[in-house]
């Protein structure tokens, strides 16, 4: 680990960043530098006369809106950058005030004393399947609410539809709805052109996701999820490009607590009081990683407890899933087959001792979540060696 002369923590706003440095040392001083432009130029300069002053300076930032162009930009100039994972940040019980000069000198001191925790930061094409994945997961959502609205809308009317909703059959029964006034009929025809829209512009993300996913470093990982039953391209894409690079995780138990999928515990003395998932809590070194948010990645995990529903059903290589298998190796094959058996056994024995089946679900996703991990660590390429001195 490199010696650092100073520790520099930095206060990141659209138009504005505020610095404060930390000298090394435990009686090292800790002062506010000042405000800059949030711009390369004035990011630049600042780094150049800290470097200047101090030799070896270590720089922090939390993750934000801003995303990570300030890290690349810092670390494509041969500096030390951590980006830091806010809600992991300390932070003092009474203290009240809150400003960019306090938040600026807290990072600087924290980042001396190494109370931070960092975040992944991926690649540039990495960040762009992110993104994607993260807009068809927003179009999903609109879709949810499209069909509430329209559901809410209908229920007031004391309309109720008493078939399997938002099949064919229920959107022809839908459109043949009447309102004895039209204002009425506009409001629902205005809620039915919201979802079919909401639809559309998920197909369309959907379709992308697909055509841009082969051409993707990762695309071998994704593959090879797919061979777990209940895992489709779209949830086997939204994992990879939310947890990256699966290796870092030295075990099974890591990963489930970055997507908050480790039970929690409240005890004291002699009690001892389980809980419900602990949404996040991270017991990984904090120079590794640390979680997306405060409840873990919501978007990674909501996906895996719809793949977790699958295995309600007895284990069955059927037609379909054998046809998705064929072009999977077979060590994975084996792996799918042994979480097939496990976890529809898990879930009957949960069911079957009175559990609610959501609560059964979420077991059983934590322990998919294991099997994810043994297939993905396993199909991850290989880093690039590094050119030859």
């Amino acid at each position: 680990m490199p010696e650092f002369h100073a520790y520099v923590g930095l206060d990141v706003h659209k138009d504005s960043v505020s610095a404060a440095v930390a000298e090394a040392g435990r009686d090292g001083e800790v002062r506010h530098w000042g405000v800059i432009r949030n711009t390369p130029e004035a990011v630049a300069r600042l780094a150049r006369k800290l470097v200047e002053r101090h030799r070896a300076v270590e720089f922090a930032y939390e993750a934000g809106p801003c995303g990570y162009t300030l890290y690349r930009h810092l670390t494509a100039s041969g500096l030390t950058c951590r980006v830091v994972a806010p809600s992991r940040t300390p932070r003092k019980p009474g203290d009240r005030i809150k400003n960019d000069t306090r938040d600026a000198v807290t990072l600087a001191r924290l980042l001396r004393a190494g109370e931070l925790t960092f975040v992944w930061v991926p690649d540039e094409v990495h960040e762009a399947m992110r993104d994607l994945v993260r807009a068809r997961q927003t179009a999903a959502n609109d879709v949810r609410q499209a069909r509430a609205h329209i559901q809410m809308f209908l229920l007031k009317h004391g309309v109720r539809y008493r078939g399997k909703p938002w099949g064919f059959r229920h959107r022809v029964w839908l459109a043949d709805r009447r309102f004895p006034h039209a204002a009425q009929q506009l409001a629902l025809q205005s809620y039915v052109n919201r979802l079919d829209q909401a639809e559309s512009r998920k197909r369309q993300l959907e379709a992308q996701l697909a055509e841009l996913v082969p051409a993707w470093s990762l695309a071998p990982v994704v593959a090879a999820l797919q061979a777990l039953k209940g895992i489709q391209l779209v949830i086997a894409a939204t994992l990879v490009a939310e947890v990256g690079d699966f290796s870092r995780f030295a075990s099974p138990r890591q990963l489930m607590a970055f997507l908050g999928l480790v039970p929690s515990e409240h005890s004291s003395g002699r009690r001892i009081r389980p809980g419900g998932i602990t949404i996040g809590l991270c017991p990984i070194p904090r120079r590794d990683v640390g979680a997306a948010d405060r409840a873990g990645n919501a978007a990674a995990r909501s996906l895996l407890f719809e793949a977790a529903w699958s295995y309600r059903l007895p284990a069955k290589v059927g037609q379909a899933m054998w046809l998705k298998q064929r072009g999977v190796a077979q060590a994975w094959r084996d792996i799918s087959w042994k979480a097939q058996v496990r976890l529809s056994g898990r879930y009957r024995k949960l069911v079957g001792r009175g559990k609610k089946s959501n609560v059964a679900v979420t077991a059983v996703a934590r322990e998919l979540l294991g099997f994810v991990w043994a297939i993905a660590t396993s199909s991850m390429p290989a880093p690039p060696k590094a050119p030859p001195m």
